[in-house]
């Protein structure tokens, strides 16, 4: 039982820097554009093989 005193912050503590490190990318602008990613990846024009 006392074991919960232990994990139980660490959790919160892990679900924390999970929600911030979200909040981060959010901020920063990594889900802007999902359309033009998903045509990006299927263009040859910056395909670096031979």
């Amino acid at each position: 039982m006392t074991i919960l005193l232990l994990l139980a912050p660490i959790s919160v503590g892990l679900a924390l820097i999970g929600l911030g490190g979200f909040w981060w990318t959010v901020r920063a602008g990594q889900y802007e554009d999902p359309r033009g990613d998903a045509a990006r990846i299927l263009d040859d024009a910056h395909d670096s093989a031979p």
